[in-house]
């Protein structure tokens, strides 16, 4: 089974062509390690190291305009593979896609990402485009 941290050079290349000046929401899908072991063997748990990512990279994503506009905890696979549990999911909303690209440039935040790369078994990060609220699903 491939695990997914960070993303591949192609997609992050494929990411930077599209508008950069519009808002976007990043889905986030983070299945977290028991035990999180970073380069100089220190341990935790995923769930410590990915508060320490959150404590460290916090104030670079409000700097950017970040902000989490929903936040949900798994419960169950209703369409999909059974096998693909997660810890948690949320949305990430940049008033720009220019903005994240600065957060994840930033030199403090690049010292902030071992602990989400320590915390991380799996995880998917789909970037969404806003769309008008409709009454229906279509």
């Amino acid at each position: 089974m491939s695990s997914y941290i960070d993303p591949e050079r192609a997609q992050f290349e494929a990411f930077k062509d599209l508008p950069r000046d519009v808002p976007l929401n990043m889905l986030n899908l983070l299945k977290l390690n028991d035990r999180a072991v970073y380069e100089d063997g220190t341990t935790v748990t995923g769930a410590e190291a990915y508060a320490a990512y959150g404590r460290d990279s916090g104030p670079i994503f409000k700097r950017v305009g970040g902000t989490i506009i929903w936040r949900g905890e798994p419960k169950l696979m209703l369409i999909g593979p059974e096998a693909e549990t997660w810890d948690l999911a949320f949305v990430a909303y940049y008033p720009t896609a220019s903005a994240f690209l600065e957060m994840v440039t930033d030199p403090d935040y690049r010292i902030a990402v071992k602990h989400r790369q320590a915390a991380v078994a799996d995880s998917r990060l789909l970037r969404c485009g806003e769309q008008p609220a409709t009454e229906g699903f279509g």
